[in-house]
């Protein structure tokens, strides 16, 4: 087997990237604390075409040195916007018609390989601090929560972990119902 090299992989330009059809999904980050996981979810993002990326609170935004360190670039493909509050951020998701799922471990949540997203449905998916989660007032303005199901004694994921294995399982689950619908 030989590596590809990337000119044979094929890759959007950015300007491609802005005008292709976007999964719909929205990203939302809940207070996160280090650049460097922002920077991950907007590089797992554009890897997956995912739509936006809400910044809350004291999460950082772009421009920032160690957003662009692991984001290479990516933070100016996706696209995202800042709200002083969470709280801000699931209303105007709301307004545009998305169903908000916290990705949390509380009391009744899915676990994930059971979540079959509703067809054609746009989905905004909230994501935690490192160290406290999802903030509990928030949880409690989610129309549904999410669990990543665990089976070692650490009971989380670091929070770009956890984004990616979500924003990989909804966007293949929603392509898998895209293909069936056109079939």
């Amino acid at each position: 087997m030989r590596k590809i090299n990337n000119d044979e992989l094929s890759r959007l330009t950015v300007d491609d990237f802005k005008q292709a059809d976007k999964m719909p999904l929205a990203v939302v980050l809940d207070h996160v604390r280090s650049s460097n996981n922002v920077g991950s979810v907007f590089r797992t993002s554009d890897a997956l075409l995912i739509r936006k990326i809400c910044l809350c609170g004291i999460t950082a935004t772009p421009p920032d040195k160690e957003i662009h360190k692991t984001a290479l670039g990516a933070e100016n493909t996706v696209d995202w916007e800042y709200f002083k509050t969470t709280e801000e951020a699931v209303e105007s998701l709301r307004n545009e018609g998305y169903t908000v799922i916290a990705i949390e471990q509380v009391e009744g949540s899915i676990s994930l390989d059971k979540y079959l997203p509703e067809p054609e449905s746009k989905l905004a998916l909230i994501f935690g601090n490192e160290v406290k989660g999802v903030q509990q007032k928030i949880v409690n303005q989610c129309d549904q929560t999410i669990e990543i199901p665990q089976f070692g004694t650490k009971h989380s994921f670091n929070i770009a972990v956890s984004a990616g294995i979500v924003l990989w399982d909804l966007s293949n689950k929603l392509r898998q119902q895209q293909l069936q619908f056109f079939c």
